[in-house]
């Protein structure tokens, strides 16, 4: 019995039929840039790079983003939901179509829960004007006698600063500076602990915080100045003020015809606000989806042409990578099926 030798190998390739075959070896090696296979083969070590596919090509970010968005829908249209429901009870109420037997008040309470369970049920993606965004939510907030008018005013001052009994870098107020110098310094100094300082719309200090933080920042933020616009000693609590919420359900009263007629006015703008959140939040899953679209095209692209690569040039080596390549690529391949290729030209 002759054996064949490494450089014309016999392959044995059973089809779907049963029927099995004897395969060229060499005229298979000179097919192989003509070769297409669906698994991936290894390239030698010299050249191989991996491939990305599926979800692993997918940054980070990118998976934040679409989370974060479809959390923040998913709150907003069950708010939506409610709000309409609550806005045809009130309505009918009103029109006396609607004895008084709980169902209101019941609603009102469940919309109360609904919206005190913003962060957790959104993922921190909606603040309390609902503005939607994949990084933490923050609070904005003003503190009381911090306003710009009276920082510009007066001599050189140091303010030794301190929140929640933690001692900060000091702010320098000096004659003659900007609104925006003002706030840069104390951003500067608040900074570090996750306290923002800019110039709001109308031209006031607007302070922000992680909307998980504020509780321990709203009674802890203390200063001590040498008595020009703070006084000097000790240091003095000073109060932080949060930007009014966007809706206020705690308030939305049923008792009387005056409190439903007030009540629905409320709820019939809260409406309009979760509506144009919505639009807002869609808008950017919209994007993140057609980032994913372009990602994945990429991704399909580039992994199929480095497959096609790398058998080529595992193919061209003789030895058993080369055999394991070109027996993978004809795994399934029966004299049926390539019939039945040949019979659609």
């Amino acid at each position: 019995m002759q054996i064949p030798s490494p450089s014309s190998p016999s392959v044995i390739v059973t089809g779907n039929g049963g029927n099995a075959s004897a395969v060229d070896g060499t005229a298979l090696g000179q097919q192989g840039q003509n070769a297409v296979t669906a698994t991936p083969v290894t390239p030698p070590a010299s050249t191989a790079a991996p491939l990305r596919r599926g979800l692993n090509n997918w940054d980070q970010p990118l998976q934040r983003d679409i989370s974060g968005a479809q959390q923040a829908l998913d709150f907003l249209e069950q708010s939506a939901g409610q709000l309409r429901s609550l806005k045809a009870d009130l309505s009918a109420r009103l029109a006396n179509r609607q004895r008084a037997d709980g169902n209101l008040e019941n609603s009102v309470r469940q919309f109360s829960n609904t919206w005190r369970s913003r962060t957790a049920a959104s993922g921190g993606t909606l603040d309390a004007q609902l503005n939607f965004s994949n990084e933490n939510t923050r609070t904005r907030f003003t503190v009381r006698g911090m306003n710009v008018a009276n920082l510009r005013q007066g001599g050189r001052e140091v303010l030794a600063l301190s929140l929640g009994g933690q001692n900060l870098s000091s702010v320098v107020l000096e004659p003659g500076m900007s609104d925006q110098q003002i706030a840069q310094r104390f951003d500067d100094a608040l900074a570090p602990a996750g306290v923002r300082v800019k110039l709001s719309d109308d031209g006031q200090l607007e302070f922000s915080a992680p909307e998980s933080q504020f509780a321990g920042i709203r009674d802890s933020l203390a200063v001590q100045g040498n008595g020009q616009r703070f006084p000097a000693g000790q240091l003095n609590r000073l109060r932080a003020e949060p930007e009014a919420a966007a809706l206020n359900p705690e308030s939305w009263q049923t008792s009387d015809a005056e409190g439903l007629r007030a009540t629905l006015q409320q709820v019939v703008q809260a409406l309009a606000h979760v509506e144009k959140s919505i639009s807002s939040v869609r808008s950017a899953l919209a994007q993140a989806n057609t980032r994913v679209q372009s990602t994945t095209a990429e991704t399909s692209t580039e992994g199929m042409e480095q497959v096609a690569d790398n058998f080529v040039d595992t193919a061209k080596q003789p030895g058993y990578q080369s055999m394991l390549s070109i027996t993978s690529a004809l795994s399934g391949i029966s004299r049926e099926r390539v019939v039945s290729l040949l019979r659609l030209r």
